[in-house]
């Protein structure tokens, strides 16, 4: 039996305007122009004030026109003078609280056109003497390269695929021979391999030389490539019966050829480079450290004047129902815009008030340049300070940079969490890893140091760290173990 019950729950959803206000504070500067300038073009009632010093139109001087008209009130579905009389006639976002070299800034993407690996040995397989047939597996097994040149796939996966996709029935050996006869022997060298070691192989085979150091690095990589990958090299030395420095010649010839061969093409036909631009700039004068919003995250914003015409328009028309219907879409699109500047105030306000607070906690390290003054700092740091949420910094700090007198900075790197010494002080864990990252450049490569003879080094230095907190900083600064930063 159906039964209707009456409930009633208290809950919290983000309105769109709130959520889409998210998204803004995340936009670093690139992405901000180009948000803003999507909005521009969808939003006609919405338009850039041009800085040239004369022009402060607004609302207030249609104030002035109407009154004089001594029009009477118009009997619509929304109040006309909530947008030709507002509390706060301006509806432009303006500081002063942006750098004055934000011409330094310029940016011009550099379209460049580019030929992917893809296309690049289709060319060449079309050129080869080969058979219809083979040829049409040959062009199967080169769409299935990554874009490092390999093929990941078994071989049994790709006779499968060309049953069922291509109607092509082969076997095992005859897809091997043609990629081992044909697209193997593609330029670059090294393509269409199944791993490492086969790459690597296949480039040292194209090297026709009677040089020993060539010869020995052959042997090496096909038959001793696991005593290479683990540095075993007293093994290697005694299988071959060879000294030390003709070991090192045959690393060097190793050391030049690629892993990944597909890196130097394109993965798409066109690519984008676009340089960095900072979000905010850092500036010193007389000690102190000014925190400055580039402006292109402030601009200067208003509404339309057409469509403040129409609005006037309609105001003295109240029986046109063209006007009416005018103004309907008119009042969506104020609505949007006043909305949308609000939404760029409230940016502007939260980023300034964000790096004012994040250079209030590492003015040190502003100062200095010195990452050893880089202080332990958290997102709750900052959201005591500002007083907004943490995930509202989070959003703030997410892929932004400051230009600062030292250089330009990832803001997301000045956070850190913090440890305490045998000294009782507080200190960041970025600067422990700068301390251990000094310790192994200057380690021995002969006999690199392991995990816990770091501990003893850093414990010297005053940081009592476990040894598993050593093996996590060295992987999250992608050092290997010593095992494998051991050199000859």
């Amino acid at each position: 039996m159906l039964k209707q019950n009456l409930q009633i729950k208290l809950g919290q959803k983000l309105a769109p305007q709130q959520i889409q206000l998210m998204k803004l504070i995340q936009l670093h500067t690139l992405e901000f122009q180009e948000e803003l300038e999507r909005e521009l073009e969808e939003n006609p009632a919405l338009e850039v004030v041009k800085e040239d010093g004369g022009d402060e139109d607004d609302f207030s001087s249609l104030d002035a026109d109407y009154e004089s008209e001594g029009s009477e009130s118009i009997d619509t579905d929304f109040d006309v003078d909530e947008y030709l009389y507002d509390d706060e006639p301006s509806y432009k976002t303006a500081s002063s609280n942006f750098s004055a070299d934000d011409e330094d800034f310029d940016n011009e993407s550099l379209l460049t056109e580019g030929q992917s690996l893809y296309d690049y040995l289709m060319e060449q397989i079309h050129l080869s003497s080969i058979d219809e047939e083979d040829l049409k597996i040959a062009e199967y097994i080169i769409g299935n390269l990554d874009n490092d040149g390999y093929l990941r796939r078994e071989i049994k996966a790709i006779v499968d695929d060309l049953a069922f996709s291509q109607g092509i029935y082969t076997t095992q050996e005859k897809v091997k021979e043609i990629l081992e006869n044909y697209v193997q022997k593609l330029d670059p060298a090294g393509v269409g391999a199944r791993n490492l070691q086969e790459c690597l192989l296949l480039q040292i085979e194209k090297k026709v030389s009677r040089d020993k150091a060539v010869i020995l690095a052959g042997n090496i990589l096909r038959h001793q490539f696991d005593a290479l990958i683990n540095k075993h090299y007293g093994k290697i030395i005694n299988k071959y019966n060879i000294e030390e420095e003709d070991l090192k010649e045959a690393l060097e010839v190793i050391s030049k050829l690629s892993p990944k061969v597909g890196g130097n093409f394109d993965t798409q036909t066109i690519t984008i480079n676009q340089e960095i631009i900072p979000d905010f700039v850092i500036q010193i004068k007389d000690g102190q450290v000014i925190p400055l919003l580039n402006s292109r995250n402030a601009p200067t914003l208003r509404i339309s004047e057409e469509y403040k015409e129409i609005l006037s328009t309609y105001s003295h028309d109240k029986n046109s129902a063209e006007h009416k219907q005018a103004a309907l879409f008119i009042k969506q699109k104020l609505d949007a815009a006043k909305w949308y500047i609000d939404a760029i105030n409230q940016r502007q306000n939260t980023l300034l008030q964000t790096i004012s607070a994040i250079v209030k906690l590492q003015k040190e390290y502003f100062l200095t340049g010195d990452e050893k003054n880089i202080k332990p700092m958290i997102l709750k740091d900052v959201a005591d300070i500002t007083g907004f949420d943490i995930s509202t910094i989070s959003r703030v700090v997410k892929s932004k940079y400051a230009d600062t007198p030292n250089g330009i900075i990832l803001l997301k790197n000045l956070f850190s969490d913090s440890l305490t010494n045998d000294d009782g002080e507080e200190v960041s864990t970025k600067e422990i890893k700068n301390h251990l990252q000094e310790v192994i450049s200057q380690e021995d490569k002969r006999k690199p140091l392991t995990d816990d003879a770091l501990v003893d080094v850093l414990k010297e230095k005053g940081y009592n760290i476990a040894r598993r907190t050593i093996a996590k900083y060295r992987e999250q600064l992608n050092i290997p173990v010593a095992r494998l930063r051991k050199e000859l």
